[in-house]
């Protein structure tokens, strides 16, 4: 696993495994693929915003995965960042 995934996913898949853990964040695909390979239940940031926004906890997803693009790069597809917006109700 360390040889096919960055350094850091291959600890955290390896941590979460031996501490049973209830959820990962990952966002790469193939360490979400391990991961998940690994009987780990994952998510990513995308869900974590979500779910931030469906618990009350944030306003709006969108300000908050805008800023993340242009401060952190996080780096989303097009068609995605849509779906997610429009399944929150922040665009038609």
């Amino acid at each position: 696993m360390r040889e096919a995934l960055d350094p850091g996913e291959a600890e955290a898949i390896v941590l979460a495994i031996e501490r049973r853990a209830d959820l990962l964040l990952v966002d790469e695909r193939r360490g979400r693929q391990a991961a998940a390979a690994a009987g780990l239940k994952v998510t990513g940031l995308l869900g974590v915003v979500a779910q931030a926004k469906r618990a009350g906890l944030i306003d709006f997803a969108k300000p908050v995965l805008d800023e993340l693009i242009r401060t952190a790069r996080f780096w989303i597809r097009a068609d995605l960042y849509r779906r997610v917006l429009t399944e929150l109700g922040e665009i038609d």
